[in-house]
């Protein structure tokens, strides 16, 4: 898969008298993993769906490698809380359905869905119904049906809010390898500052009221990361700088 730039440009949304995000400008290249964090109200699904092409900005522009963003495309695949799976669909039906709108056969078809089954851990589960499947195991499908129709760019949000801590761990250590081994771009939302941190390789945050950026830091730990990571001392300093500016922005 082709790695894009991913640029906004003074983006901004008003929606009737309300203006939820105001002059947003960043720029995420290729491969980059980018996690944006803020208290309600911020806008961070707002930014995201803008990203994604389910709305359109108010002011400025959304560019993928210098091309507007004026609707959804499969260059960019989403993942919301919930997966929002087919229930009546198998999880390899599931993987399969978006290259079923895409022009290959279906030999190719087979093939991408077991290689993204394999790496995200779910070989030999192909005939199972959605229900049949823990929280955990329906949010990896979610993230491997966007991956198969391998986009530039991969929109998460907040992918693991739902689930207890321990499987949010689990995926969080998953989601890392999964984005070494394709080196798709990922901009993520999340609440969670540990789970930004723990992720990312920058954390930008917003401010509230309206949605415009207070800070961009680049996250300065290894990048072989591993649970024991989050008892880190520098671990645990960048964390609290993190939620003290989403405290002071909120």
């Amino acid at each position: 898969m082709a790695a894009v730039t991913l640029v906004l440009d003074g983006v901004g949304r008003v929606y009737g008298g309300h203006r939820a995000l105001d002059g947003i400008g960043l720029k995420i290249s290729g491969g980059e993993f980018v996690c944006v964090v803020g208290a309600s109200g911020s806008g961070k699904s707002t930014l995201l769906s803008l990203i994604a092409g389910l709305d359109l900005p108010s002011e400025g522009t959304i560019t993928l490698d210098g091309v507007p963003v004026r609707g959804p495309g499969p260059e960019r695949g989403l993942v919301f809380q919930t997966g929002a799976l087919h229930p009546w669909r198998t999880v390899a039906q599931n993987v399969g359905f978006g290259l079923e709108l895409l022009p290959i056969g279906k030999a190719e078809r087979r093939e991408r869905v077991s290689w993204y089954l394999r790496e995200v851990g779910l070989e030999g589960l192909e005939r199972r119904l959605p229900k049949e499947l823990s929280g955990g195991q329906r949010q990896r499908v979610a993230i491997a049906r966007a991956l198969a129709c391998e986009p530039s760019v991969l929109l998460l949000d907040e992918p693991f809010g739902a689930l207890d801590c321990q499987t949010k761990d689990d995926m969080q250590v998953f989601l890392r390898r999964v984005w070494h081994d394709t080196g798709t771009t990922v901009v993520m939302v999340t609440h969670d500052v540990e789970e930004a941190v723990f992720l990312a390789q920058r954390v930008t945050v917003l401010a509230s009221h309206p949605g415009r950026i207070a800070a961009d830091l680049a996250v300065t730990l290894p990048d072989d990361r591993e649970l024991p990571l989050k008892r880190d001392p520098a671990f645990l300093a960048l964390r609290a700088e993190v939620d003290d500016l989403v405290r002071a922005h909120r």
